[in-house]
């Protein structure tokens, strides 16, 4: 039975990264696809609006390198910060009205005291420990 255990932790562990390789593949072509068109910089000086899509790709950009590192190093803290990106890439690319505005401050207020409190919490254990 142990084996059997063993034999799915490990599987898991493949299947994880495999798909963190796809990630990083996909934020690579993303990459390459969005600096291949030198026309993006020439539309945003001739357009303010297109700066809408240029802020939703950047932060389509940022949240899989934020998700392809909390595949790499699943932890607490790397969930609350995409989770903080997520909240805030939809404050300011998505129309929002003031009330959702306000919550979306709100949520991301409580997720950085909830990633403070795990790092007080996380210390203290390591003090009493050396204790």
């Amino acid at each position: 039975m142990k084996r059997f255990e063993a034999l799915i932790q490990k599987t898991c562990r493949i299947l994880e990264l495999v798909v963190a390789v796809l990630v990083m593949v996909g934020i690579l072509l993303a990459l390459i696809s969005f600096f291949k068109d030198g026309t993006v910089f020439k539309e945003l000086l001739e357009d303010i609006g297109t700066f809408q899509h240029y802020l939703d790709n950047i932060f389509m950009i940022v949240i899989g390198i934020e998700f392809l590192q909390m595949l790499f190093r699943p932890s607490a803290d790397n969930v609350i910060e995409v989770i903080i990106f997520l909240v805030a890439r939809h404050m300011i690319v998505v129309d929002t009205t003031p009330y959702e505005d306000f919550v979306s401050v709100i949520s991301i207020a409580v997720l950085c005291l909830v990633r403070q409190y795990l790092h007080g919490f996380g210390e203290g254990k390591d003090t009493e420990k050396k204790s």
